[in-house]
């Protein structure tokens, strides 16, 4: 879950090294260092915290190669001598990953006399290198030996004073892409790193082994065999991930929502049905076959599949199962082969997601979807379906467009699975598709509500616990809003079922406690009312987002604030926006770093 940045070029690529990590933080922050070929040996600055604080402190360094890292902890504490660049002898290494095997490699290089100073795994690798290159000189072999030896997941970025033309990079698990020009080239774990010098980029593969020199590309696997990658133009632009006039990254990506739905529902333009055919060339024929939808995710992505669950079963007709990824591939499950194994991450990168859906796969569910925003990720490469869900780069930690622009891929694959099974009717088909083609406007009223949402945020300043209500297709947006408020404010936030609250919960209810409602206008809405009677009877104060015409009175005790309209079945993408402006005043309020929370990191590449 760090960020790597590379560079050689024909002139100084610090400058270029420091705005890279900038882009990456999303990735990690608890320190951050680079290293270049400096005229004698290697030069290293490093620092714990931001990239701003490394940035002032390689102030005056020069030089046309080098490394950078930007770190999120794993082995060993954030600290200087913790933080990447590792240097051993005249090398120094980055490294994005866990070496599963280190505490070895570690035992046998000690051994040989190497020392070690730092906490870490990547040290490992540093020294590992160095020792390999006692007996091949030459780096990039002396890298491919050394990773044939590496067990775990990694990318990483090397360079040798011995060899200041030259740079070194590895992957395996973890991403890891170049971009190249005719003045130099580079490498990152994300293209938003390189838009900056290119959009030329070139997505190495697991094994790939990739010399860079300022002229020229070089791939080859760890077997030594010669392989050619395509250079891709990326979609991307720089001012796609520039701040520009808002004030956190969250705030910018919570208000281009209505933009990320559009173009994610471009695909069924002007069309008066929902084509199979969105999700590959072979959706029809094995959307046909399936007769039961697992799904793969973890965190914000979990949730979107737990919503996603009530629509499946109710529309299209089939079994839908949700699996948490970290958990389903360390358990014995019944496998089906005519189950569609559905892969939902952000990044694609997503480590838990990527090893489920792997697991799948070897125990025969070879029918896979990925909902994805990065086309090129493992996840898409990984699957027979896909559907990118084009909300742009997502920057903020606290997922928000990626989470409501896959709700609306999931929507059109209930949709379509429904139309293949004979389940969707021409005029429910064409109502859903005038809906969907509404959403973006839709969303556009809900954000208006903000400053409503902000005065409300403001009485959650002094409190520590929260509690969030929702039933049916709803409480899973329940769990994103408790997810958000406590990702970014620190405010202890746990969602239930609202028909759970007698079971156990009700026991914290009081006038500390706030509770928040999601109380659309559906069948389930005076089941909710009865609920929400039993916290006001406890001395709870609650704050209602409800449908326009929900008819929940506001009085003492009760804040009510309604969405502009009632949206049926797609209702959760409308009742999300709310909860997430809800997190993002409250963190403001409290004085966190909306953007950067502590300890997480927004590409979880790690186990």
């Amino acid at each position: 879950m760090c960020g790597i940045v590379a560079a050689v070029a024909g002139s100084n690529i610090v400058p270029i090294l420091v705005e890279g990590l900038k882009k990456l933080e999303y990735r990690g922050y608890d320190s951050a260092g680079l290293a270049v070929c400096g005229r004698e040996a290697i030069e290293r600055v490093r620092s714990v915290g931001r990239v701003a604080e490394l940035e002032s402190a390689a102030s005056g360094t020069a030089a046309t190669s080098g490394v950078a890292h930007t770190r999120w902890a794993t082995h060993g504490v954030p600290s200087e001598r913790n933080a990447h660049p590792h240097i051993s002898g005249s090398i120094a290494v980055v490294h994005n990953g866990i070496i599963e095997n280190y505490e070895s490699l570690r035992t046998e290089l000690t051994a040989q006399g190497y020392i070690f100073t730092s906490e870490t795994d990547t040290e490992s690798i540093a020294h590992l290198i160095e020792a390999t290159l006692k007996d091949e000189p030459d780096l990039f072999l002396a890298v491919q030996q050394a990773c044939r030896r590496l067990q775990g997941a990694y990318a990483i970025a090397v360079i040798d004073h011995r060899h200041p033309e030259t740079v070194v990079v590895a992957r395996n698990g973890s991403p890891l892409l170049l971009g190249v020009t005719e003045s130099g080239n580079y490498a990152a774990s994300d293209a938003s790193a390189l838009l900056q010098v290119t959009r030329n980029m070139v997505y190495l593969e697991n094994g790939d082994v990739a010399e860079l020199t300022s002229q020229a590309v070089r791939i080859a696997q760890l077997d030594g065999t010669q392989v050619e990658r395509p250079v891709h133009v990326s979609e991307l632009s720089a001012a796609a991930v520039e701040l520009g006039n808002y004030r956190h990254y969250m705030q910018k990506e919570i208000f281009e929502q209505p933009e990320a739905l559009a173009n994610t529902l471009e695909a069924i333009g002007g069309s008066k049905t929902v084509q199979p055919g969105l999700f590959g060339a072979q959706a029809e024929d094995l959307l046909a076959g399936t007769d039961s939808i697992l799904i793969l995710a973890c965190g914000t992505s979990s949730h979107s599949g737990y919503t996603a669950r009530y629509w499946i079963e109710s529309i299209a007709g089939i079994p839908c199962t949700v699996e948490i990824a970290s958990e389903y591939r360390y358990r014995s499950s019944v496998t089906n082969p005519r189950q569609l194994v559905v892969a939902i991450s952000q990044s694609g990168e997503t480590a838990d997601t990527l090893a489920a859906l792997r697991h799948a796969k070897a125990l025969g569910q070879l029918n896979t979807l990925a909902i994805c925003n990065v086309p090129e990720s493992a996840i898409v490469r990984g699957c027979a379906l896909r559907f990118i869900t084009r909300a742009g780069p997502e920057i903020g930690v606290a997922s928000t467009k990626a989470f409501t622009t896959q709700l609306a891929a999931l929507f059109l694959l209930a949709l379509a699975t429904a139309k293949v099974k004979g389940r969707l009717g021409e005029d429910r088909e064409q109502s859903f598709i005038e809906q969907m083609r509404h959403l973006p406007v839709a969303v556009s009223k809900v954000l208006d509500l903000e400053p409503k949402i902000e005065a409300w945020a403001k009485r959650f300043a002094d409190k520590q616990h929260a509690l969030f209500l929702g039933r049916g297709r709803h409480y899973p947006i329940a769990l994103e809003g408790a997810l958000k408020l406590k990702e970014i404010s620190y405010i202890h936030a746990e969602a239930y079922p609202a028909g759970e609250l007698k079971h156990g919960p009700l026991a914290l209810v009081d006038a500390n406690m706030p509770v928040i409602s999601v109380a659309p206008n559906d069948d389930l809405l005076e089941k909710l009312k009865s609920n929400l009677q039993e916290v006001r009877a406890r001395g709870g104060e609650l704050y209602v987002f409800a449908d326009a015409d929900a008819e929940i009175p506001e009085e003492e005790g009760v804040h009510m604030l309604r969405l502009p309209e009632h949206y049926g079945l797609m209702s959760p993408i409308l009742h999300v926006i709310p909860l997430q402006l809800l997190a993002y005043h409250a963190a403001l309020v409290k004085g966190t770093d909306v953007d950067k929370p502590r300890n997480l990191a927004k590409s979880v590449t790690v186990e």
